[in-house]
């Protein structure tokens, strides 16, 4: 498959690295308006064609499916134009800035039988997927809350805020491990930098099971932590993707109440249980690649991938929600 990249800055060149190696896959065009990401893609790929604009790239013929890369505002347009020119796309996140775009765009695909995937990294993440695995299983039992931070001290976005750049990604796994779309969503921001924009944020879903979810984000914090954690019935499991050893523990800890048969006031006890804390292997994996194969694989055999417009569609409402929150 002939891949082209659209955008090789600080995110795109990951795909000009792994779209010029990875087997059934034929790195043949990128495009970005700065001369100097230019030379720096083609120096490591030689015969590789370059070119200062997405149009000139996807109208070069050079390619059948396109990365695009580019910042969250200049999606819709550069994906609609692929598109129409019969390209298979994967796009970076988030999608669209607003769900009628992604909705629209998801139609556009299906009705060109094109492959519109979206880059929702954790999907592929070998962590989280051994945690859906525990969900699904029953380890954790009936799901009570979760809890996400994702904090640093920059990259600041010039073109978003810390919601629409980091939390597609806990958005996006909650979407997946839960199987439902948020029923009532709640956000608070804080402009920081003068930028008017959010550099912090902290958010509530509300899912029709009954679970409640927070996520926390910030490019404004002096400590880096990629967290998430899942409280149920049965046990507690926790994902650190900064543990490079241990990222997955399970807790198998708890509570549960219990009354007399004639109870009176005062008499109801609550019984602690504490079990092992389980941190199990998990597969060393790199994320990305993951997902470029899957991309690769769906262009093979025309499948839908995991993370296809569709989910990307749902994952744009949820931060337009809480966008519309921190508008207020």
């Amino acid at each position: 498959m002939r891949i082209g990249v659209i955008g090789c800055g600080h995110w795109g060149k990951n795909y000009v690295r792994l779209f010029g190696g990875l087997p059934g896959a034929a790195l043949t065009a990128i495009a970005d308006t700065d001369a100097a990401k230019r030379q720096a893609a083609v120096a490591g790929h030689p015969g590789l064609r370059a070119f200062a604009s997405h149009s000139e790239l996807i109208a070069s013929g050079l390619c059948d499916a396109v990365v695009v890369a580019t910042i969250a505002s200049t999606h819709y347009p550069i994906i609609a134009e692929a598109l129409d020119a019969g390209l298979d796309v994967l796009a970076e996140k988030p999608f669209t800035l607003k769900t009628s775009e992604a909705v629209e765009l998801a139609e556009r695909a299906e009705r060109k039988s094109r492959v519109l995937m979206v880059a929702h990294t954790f999907l592929f993440n070998s962590s989280v997927r051994q945690i859906k695995g525990y969900l699904d299983s029953g380890i954790i039992g009936d799901v009570y809350y979760a809890k996400a931070r994702r904090t640093h001290l920059g990259l600041v976005r010039q073109d978003v805020n810390a919601v629409w750049d980091l939390a597609p990604h806990d958005v996006s796994m909650f979407l997946y491990l839960f199987g439902e779309q948020p029923a009532l969503v709640q956000a608070v921001g804080r402009k920081l930098h003068r930028s008017g924009r959010e550099d912090a944020a902290f958010v509530n879903l509300v899912f029709p099971s009954g679970i409640i979810a927070n996520i926390c984000v910030s490019w404004a914090d002096a400590n880096k932590e990629r967290y998430l954690d899942i409280s149920g019935s049965r046990a507690r499991v926790a994902f650190d993707d900064l543990n490079v050893q241990e990222p997955v523990r399970i807790y198998h800890k708890g509570i549960t109440i219990e009354a007399p048969s004639e109870p009176t006031f005062g008499e109801f006890k609550y019984l602690l249980r504490d079990g092992d804390i389980v941190s199990p292997t998990v597969p060393v994996k790199e994320p990305l690649r993951q997902l470029c194969e899957d991309f690769l694989t769906a262009l093979t055999i025309r499948s839908v991938p995991l993370s296809d417009a569709r989910f990307g569609a749902q994952v744009v409402a949820v931060l337009e929600a809480v966008q519309a929150q921190l508008s207020r």
